[in-house]
């Protein structure tokens, strides 16, 4: 006979009795904040590769057309468009980042939660709510398995199928006996190892596609009696066990309807790897206190956290999509522009002599201060040597985007108008942009795009 509640079933009941009225108006807005932003990273996308494979693929199935492909704006099967959404919003590296659990959570849950909220036709209250549970979920998990898990895995691929079988779980009102079920086959799904990074393969996009997928799929087979593990994170031969040794169960649970670890969540203002926006931030710092040209720089040092390194050292800047996981590219590229944008990643910038010159004197160091702060900090240290003995420096704790440094609301509309680019008309970008400041009061989110 059970005597308690699993892990799963206590997310479940928590969640599945939260009502909007429970919720601060300023995570309100942070929660409307996060869907604008994950919207103009999936239109972005539209011109990458990969989501153009993945586009193809969508058009050769024939489906109900239920869910918008962001990108294209078409019709589709939910499970479909959540696949492709996923990978649209991830490809150009603008999406939003949960710093402490290493997490990036829209791009893996968004399209699922917003994928069942058109074909559900819910409110805008009632999506507020799902990517509220989604994004609690998916944090909480990747919080729970711990600094080990992501040394092989891709916490935005395993972690965000929980995430996104949970909030869609909400949209779709289930009860809390088939969320758990939804949690557990989210959980036996969830999977993204890091390997793409060596050859920079299109792999990485397939992760937030089919976590946000999978994710749907759990809520949906749920919703028709599909039964899952209900000890999918706690179990024997559960997720933290097998993918984790450092996991902390606790975590899961602690603070639910007191802790909103989502209010915690970066939104990016570089276009680049997280990792490297510290570094970014701090040689932005260092170089805007010297008023000379480039070429009189004899080397920049940048000191960062060891964690750092080991994901992003090895990385070689090959093609413009590897370039943003380069942190000598990322570097060199802000001193010589003063900015890390989109534009700044195209085949002649990966070869510009001027750039290239500078990634030649950047050396990378791990500080054992910085790596103690890491995950509830990424900070940076940069030092610039100029040719005459001059040096200046730049320190970065929290890189623009963070909550402790947050975009402005002017800052966040405007990255929406240019991630979406030619892809909608400014009329509808600015349609759009108002609808989701407003979400509240949306009846129907199907609206968002209009047939």
């Amino acid at each position: 006979m059970k005597t308690s509640r699993s892990i799963s079933e206590n997310l479940a009941n928590y969640f599945c009795t939260l009502r909007y009225e429970d919720l601060p108006d300023n995570l309100v807005y942070q929660v409307k904040a996060f869907f604008l932003d994950w919207l103009g990273s999936a239109f972005a996308g539209l011109a990458q590769r990969p989501v153009q494979i993945m586009i193809s693929v969508a058009k050769d199935m024939k489906g109900s057309i239920e869910a918008t492909i962001i990108p294209t704006k078409d019709k589709h099967l939910p499970i479909i468009a959540a696949l492709v959404n996923g990978a649209s919003s991830h490809v150009v590296e603008m999406d939003d980042l949960h710093r402490e659990s290493i997490f990036h959570p829209a791009a893996s849950i968004l399209p699922a939660v917003f994928a069942a909220g058109e074909k559900e036709h819910v409110s805008g209250r009632t999506l507020i709510l799902g990517i509220l549970t989604g994004y609690e979920v998916g944090i909480r998990a990747a919080l729970a398995a711990g600094k080990s898990h992501y040394e092989y895995w891709h916490t935005t691929a395993t972690c965000g199928t929980f995430g996104a079988a949970a909030g869609a779980a909400r949209v779709m009102g289930l009860e809390p006996e088939p969320f758990a079920w939804a949690i557990g086959s989210a959980g036996t799904q969830s999977a993204g190892l890091w390997e793409f990074l060596t050859d920079g393969a299109m792999s990485k996009q397939l992760h937030p596609g089919k976590s946000s997928m999978n994710g749907l799929l759990s809520a949906l087979l749920a919703k028709k009696g599909f039964t899952g593990a209900i000890h999918i994170f706690e179990g024997e031969k559960g997720f933290l066990k097998a993918t984790s040794n450092d996991y902390n169960f606790n975590i899961l649970t602690d603070g639910l309807g007191k802790t909103f670890h989502t209010a915690r969540n970066s939104l990016k203002y570089f276009a680049s790897c997280g990792h490297t926006h510290s570094a970014i931030d701090a040689a932005l710092k260092a170089w805007g206190k010297i008023d000379q040209d480039v070429h009189a720089i004899r080397s920049v040092t940048v000191n960062l956290y060891q964690e750092a390194l080991d994901l992003l050292q090895a990385v070689e800047p090959k093609t413009p999509y590897l370039a943003k996981f380069n942190l000598p590219f990322c570097v060199a590229t802000a001193i010589y522009s003063g900015h890390v944008a989109l534009e700044d990643f195209d085949d002649e910038r990966i070869k510009k002599p001027e750039i290239m010159r500078l990634m030649e004197i950047i050396s990378l160091k791990s500080d054992p201060e910085l790596t103690m702060q890491y995950p509830k900090k990424w900070p940076s240290r940069v030092e610039i040597e100029l040719a005459d003995g001059e040096r200046c420096d730049g320190y970065c704790e929290y890189p623009k985007g963070d909550p402790e440094n947050p975009l402005s609301e002017n800052d966040l509309i405007a990255k929406f108008h240019k991630l979406c680019g030619d892809a909608i008309s400014e009329g509808e970008k600015s349609r759009i942009v108002d609808m989701v400041l407003n979400l509240e009061r949306v009846d129907d989110v199907s609206k968002i795009f209009r047939s």
